[in-house]
This record gives structure tokens, C-alpha cells and sequence, in this order.
């Protein structure tokens, strides 16, 4: 809210920042790179999320009644494609990892 209510007050002829506003974006977006973005540790980490994603995503497409009643309903009027994308791009990481877990990795029993 406070980047889009910023450019909004701040933009004339151009779309600008506050002064204020830009410092905090520009901190938070150095942050981001050098933590994040090009890490070494996370972008190793980087091909294995993109598996994760595209194997919940082939197997939502093969198999649309395992979607939410919400996302079948999609899929009706707009495509299973378009509903897996919908319900995987809600997922928060551990939720997508579990539901990876939940699908694609043998589960063990006990006698």
C-alpha cells in the first residue's frame, strides 16, 4: 500500500517515489539481491523449487479433481491449466513442499 499510495501522490509528469519512500525501496531491494535474488545457497536451491512447481503443476493438470471445489470451477470455465496455476501461485512454500510430500514421496508404514 505505502509504494502504490506513493507513486500516486508523487507522480506528475513522471512516476516517482517520495524521497523517503525510494530510500526504504532501494534499501529493501539491495537487500533482496544480495540475501536473496543471487545467493549462491538460495539459487541452489532454485532448480529444485522450479521441479517442485512444474510437478504439482502436471500433476493438478492429469488429475483436476484432486483441485479445491474453488479451482474445479475455474477449470470449467477457464481451463485446468489456468486453475493449476491459480492454486499453486496461492501456495505458500511449505504448503507446496508438503503437498509435494504428500503426492511424490513414498509414505512408510508401521506394523
Amino acid at each position: 500500500d505505502t509504494l502504490v499510495m506513493s507513486l500516486i501522490e508523487n507522480s506528475k509528469n513522471e512516476i516517482n517515489f517520495s524521497q523517503e519512500v525510494l530510500e526504504a525501496f532501494n534499501s529493501l531491494h539491495d537487500y533482496m539481491f544480495s540475501t536473496l535474488y543471487v545467493n549462491p545457497k538460495c539459487k541452489g536451491e532454485e532448480g529444485k523449487a522450479v521441479t517442485l512447481i512444474k510437478k504439482l503443476y502436471e500433476y493438478y493438470c492429469s488429475n483436476p479433481d484432486q483441485l479445491p471445489e474453488f479451482y474445479r470451477r475455474i477449470s470449467i470455465n477457464e481451463g485446468v491449466g489456468r486453475a493449476a496455476c491459480d492454486y499453486i501461485s496461492g501456495m505458500s512454500d511449505r504448503y507446496a513442499k508438503s503437498k509435494y510430500t504428500e503426492l511424490f514421496i513414498p509414505h512408510f508404514w508401521e506394523d
